[in-house]
């Protein structure tokens, strides 16, 4: 079941939010950039790209431009001078956990091709058949949309709230041939990436994988446009500060004393002149505290004389 969002309540209160790839940006990029973390940082003062990071040699780059609608720009290339064999680009709504599918796989082919002295994955050719680059959708359950345009394949979530669209007619090799969105239209809602047409399948399919992940993300309330609050489901976040029980006070204990003195009343009927001596009795009566603070004399001992009176409180 979904839960509203109340906008009443603390905007900068943390929530977990489900669907994933409805939950937006939340302004950084440190999820993105969190398999990559060990690759030189090139931060830049200068022009709308504020961080790149590469792969050490440069064939990798992995720009995020933080004030742009194009957040993130993804490329890979022969070497550090070529122009890009492919390129992803995400818009500013896309989660950053969704980019992460992509820059974990991109990390995963240039170690593998570092340990083996040649050419990575990320540079290989796309497959032929455009199921290997949807298969981790249709594997969770997504199907495909018979109302999609000739010579195109759009499948779609179970919620219809996210789906890929793959353009199959012929095209250049720097066009933008899929496109994964989520949310309903609008620039502020719908999140897009897009590949252009010589990526390959393995890392199209490693960022449908992301969006499958049914783990919720964290958020702050702000952060989710209030279009979708009927469309996630969200969960707040921060542990209660547990109420630690405090000890009662000789107070406390008069006052439970005469509730429970009027509480056997009503089950047993007594005049008001009885209720009247059962509470001044409460008030006068020891506290266990005190009756643990006097032992019991010890066998043999002699009783006193004359005992002390109970004394009273004014």
């Amino acid at each position: 079941m979904n839960t509203q969002q109340s906008y009443d309540q603390d905007p900068y209160q943390e929530v977990l939010v489900s669907p994933m790839y409805l939950a937006g940006s939340n302004g950084t990029a440190d999820a993105g950039f969190a398999p990559v973390a060990h690759w030189p940082h090139h931060y830049l003062d200068e022009g709308p790209c504020q961080l790149l990071v590469t792969s050490p040699d440069q064939r990798i780059r992995i720009g995020w431009f933080g004030d742009d609608f194009a957040l993130w720009k993804i490329t890979a290339a022969e070497d550090a001078v070529s122009a890009p064999r492919w390129t992803a680009t995400f818009n500013h709504v896309t989660p950053a956990e969704i980019v992460a599918g992509l820059t974990n796989a991109l990390e995963h082919d240039y170690a593998e091709a570092d340990a083996y002295d040649g050419d990575g994955r990320y540079l290989a050719n796309p497959s032929m058949y455009w199921a290997d680059a949807v298969r981790p959708l249709t594997d969770a359950g997504w199907t495909r949309d018979g109302g999609a345009e000739r010579g195109t394949v759009e499948i779609i979530a179970p919620d219809g709230q996210a789906g890929i669209l793959i353009d199959n007619r012929l095209s250049n090799w720097d066009d933008e041939t899929v496109t994964l969105w989520a949310g309903p239209p609008g620039w502020r809602t719908r999140a897009e990436a897009f590949f252009t047409a010589r990526t390959p399948s393995h890392l199209i399919a490693a960022t449908a994988a992301a969006m499958t992940d049914p783990a919720p993300v964290m958020r702050e309330r702000h952060q989710l446009d209030r279009k979708m609050e009927n469309l996630v489901t969200l969960t707040p976040v921060g542990p209660t500060a547990p109420q630690i029980p405090r000890a009662p006070t000789p107070l406390d204990v008069r006052r439970t004393a005469v509730v429970q003195a009027v509480q056997r009343a009503t089950r047993f009927p007594q005049t008001a002149a009885d209720l009247r001596v059962m509470a001044a009795r409460s008030r006068t009566a020891p506290s266990a505290q005190n009756r643990s603070s006097n032992p019991a004399p010890a066998l043999g001992a002699k009783p006193l004389a004359s005992p002390t009176a109970p004394r009273r409180s004014r």
